[in-house]
């Protein structure tokens, strides 16, 4: 068996984050290539606020120290766009003055400059997220879970190398939670990708089948 790079993945070395003076969550741990970590909490506890950190969004008025690295690249430091950080939010927010596939195919990096690349690209990832044919749809006339099977797709076509879920799955019903829960975790995984997933549903962390941290326990 191959030993696993012991630079890759994504790192939190030593964060902490505070507000107010407060202390609100201290994190020092790795997540593997094609792991999957959840972290719970209450409401205010700085779940949300710990992947903007990562992702380079936190808001000026938290106090934030440590380091992030990505497979062995230092973040910290670096503006989102430079970071290679996919993002998947409770509300998927697709562009609406775009067709689902000019969703996707805006996603697709700029080294793929060939227009007819880019959208067989797009279109492959509809096929592969069951949307096969929705391209020319607007995105306000599909349901939650294909708005959230579309921004699935938008995220990874984007080429990432971690992937960050805030709550994705909260607003879907308990069926087409699961399926697309199962969509997106098994799509990372493929892809090899670090995972960090915010949620306060005990269901989502058993499904993730990884490790847990509970921010109200530490």
């Amino acid at each position: 068996m191959q030993a696993t790079d012991p630079a890759s993945g994504l790192v939190l070395d030593k964060v902490a984050l505070r507000l107010g003076g407060r202390t609100l969550l201290d994190i020092d741990c790795r997540i593997a290539s094609g792991e999957i970590l959840t972290v719970m909490g209450e409401s205010g506890s700085g779940k949300s606020s710990l992947l903007d950190f990562i992702a380079g969004f936190l808001r000026p008025d938290f106090q934030a120290r440590g380091r992030v690295l990505l497979n062995g690249r230092e973040l910290t430091g670096l503006p989102a766009k430079e970071r290679q950080i996919g993002l998947m939010f409770q509300t998927p927010l697709l562009f609406p003055h775009m067709s689902v596939l000019q969703n996707l195919m805006f996603a697709i990096p700029a080294d793929v400059r060939n227009r007819s690349a880019r959208r067989e690209l797009a279109e492959g990832a509809l096929a592969d997220a069951g949307l096969a044919g929705f391209g020319e749809r607007d995105p306000a006339t599909l349901s939650g879970g294909q708005q959230t099977r579309v921004a699935l797709m938008r995220s990874l076509l984007a080429d990432p190398k971690a992937l960050l879920l805030d709550e994705p799955f909260s607003s879907l019903d308990r069926t087409r939670r699961a399926e697309i829960r199962t969509l997106v975790f098994a799509k990372a995984r493929s892809k090899g990708l670090p995972v960090l997933l915010v949620t306060h549903d005990e269901e989502d962390a058993e499904a993730a089948g990884g490790r847990v941290l509970n921010l109200d326990e530490s």
